[in-house]
């Protein structure tokens, strides 16, 4: 028998659905008519500006954006065209590569960030209390934990749905730390730091 949604619980259910979209799309809107950027351009751009030295293999971006490896793979071919990317083959990895951040691709995000960050902060933060932010990161924590392997619902990840606090994961992506060498060693923890923070640049 299928357990229905209550009132309460399709109202939030559909007020998610109706937030997440609509916030993508004004963030996607900001960044492309300022900087001409797409918000999975910037999205990409994120981890990669946070790694020392400015590149990751193509698992690790895979992993902290929980993206499908085909529409990872067709939007760094984008991005390397425009020369925000390069790809750089892995010497004891004939089959792995990394995706190195060029010159041009750390300063879009340079450029795009602050004003990325003061529309998050204008049509998120400055609507809630300090206890509601706290209150969303909680929520979107505990969320995400059911989304992990393992958990409850767990799907093959190709066919995991787009991540719904993706919001709040731009704000503050899982800090990732490259392998020594070009070995793969694990899976890049698919966590969510404080929502009200964001990553230095």
């Amino acid at each position: 028998m299928t357990d229905w949604l209550g009132d309460h619980e399709q109202a939030a259910w559909r007020g998610l659905l109706q937030l997440t979209s609509r916030l993508n799309a004004r963030l996607n809107r900001q960044l492309q008519d300022a900087h001409g950027l797409s918000l999975a351009d910037y999205d990409v751009l994120v981890p990669l500006s946070e790694s020392p030295d400015g590149r990751l293999r193509v698992f690790e971006i895979s992993d902290a954006l929980a993206w499908e490896q085909s529409r990872l793979s067709h939007h760094l071919a984008r991005m390397q065209r425009r020369g925000l990317i390069e790809r750089q083959g892995c010497p004891t990895d004939r089959r792995g590569a990394f995706v190195v951040l060029t010159e041009a691709g750390r300063a879009a995000i340079t450029a795009a960030a602050p004003g990325h960050v003061a529309m998050v902060r204008q049509l998120v933060f400055d609507a809630l209390t300090p206890e509601q932010v706290a209150m969303l990161s909680e929520v979107s924590g505990r969320v995400l934990g059911r989304l992990r392997p393992g958990q409850p619902g767990d799907q093959q990840r190709d066919e995991l749905p787009v991540r719904p606090a993706a919001a709040a994961v731009r704000l503050s992506l899982p800090r990732i730390r490259r392998p020594a060498g070009c070995r793969r060693v694990g899976r890049v923890a698919d966590a969510v730091q404080d929502a009200g923070t964001f990553p230095g640049r």
